[in-house]
């Protein structure tokens, strides 16, 4: 079985205007077009790949005014947007969110998801650049709680009823309004991001469910995280 991976920023309801979530988008894909070349150049949707990759997408504050006042990308009284970056099908990164909503019921959220496999793949899934990418969304969308993790480690912790309020992943991140975050067992570890909160790193090896050191970490963290009161919001939903 092939573990897929995700990183996710959320948030709480909070309105912002069609500018001021422009100008976070642009901040973000400039970061993280410094994580990866690839993710420099983006593309929107289209009816094929052959036809997508004829629709350009420079990632300024301008074009995403552009993006979000088309009403098929306003939603919940915000805006959405859904791009692409990849020189082939099998090597597609895929980026949604939703941002500027007050809807208390449709949470705010950025999500990256990179290809299943190939050497993009290999490149990018890697506790190093996964830090980057959740430092990336903390900084420009200053959100309540990041996490990067393999889908199968969230749908595991879904079914054990433990991902209601949030969860430790392989990468976490935790908005300084949290709390602070407490000793780790190692290897995980956890640093400062800017003002903005904390970063931490559950193993600096590729993270695996199949790997039961590397899940006997998770829960031991989980545990510590929760005890310290990081893992509840009443934004998460």
């Amino acid at each position: 079985m092939i573990e897929t991976y995700y990183v996710g920023a959320y948030w709480g309801p909070r309105h912002e205007a069609a500018e001021a979530c422009a100008r976070r988008a642009e901040r973000f894909f400039e970061l993280l077009g410094c994580c990866e070349p690839v993710w420099k150049h983006w593309f929107e949707a289209g009816d094929s790949f052959e036809h997508a990759r004829t629709l350009p997408f420079t990632p300024t504050a301008e074009n995403f005014m552009r993006l979000f006042g088309r009403e098929a990308n306003q939603v919940g009284g915000g805006f959405r947007y859904w791009l692409w970056a990849g020189e082939t099908p099998e090597e597609v990164t895929t980026l949604h969110g939703r941002c500027g909503l007050s809807d208390a019921w449709l949470m705010p959220a950025c999500v990256l998801t990179p290809p299943a496999q190939g050497p993009l793949s290999q490149r990018v899934v890697t506790a190093g650049v996964l830090s980057e990418v959740v430092r990336a969304m903390a900084l420009a969308w200053e959100p309540d709680w990041c996490v990067a993790t393999s889908d199968s480690h969230r749908d595991m912790l879904e079914m054990a009823g433990q991902s209601s309020d949030g969860f430790g992943g392989w990468v976490t991140y935790f908005s300084r309004q949290r709390g602070t975050v407490p000793s780790l067992p190692a290897p995980a570890r956890s640093e400062p991001v800017e003002d903005k909160g904390s970063l931490v790193v559950l193993t600096p090896e590729r993270f695996s469910v199949s790997n039961p050191e590397h899940m006997a970490l998770a829960a031991r963290v989980q545990e510590v995280l929760s005890g310290a009161g990081l893992l509840r919001s009443e934004h998460l939903r």
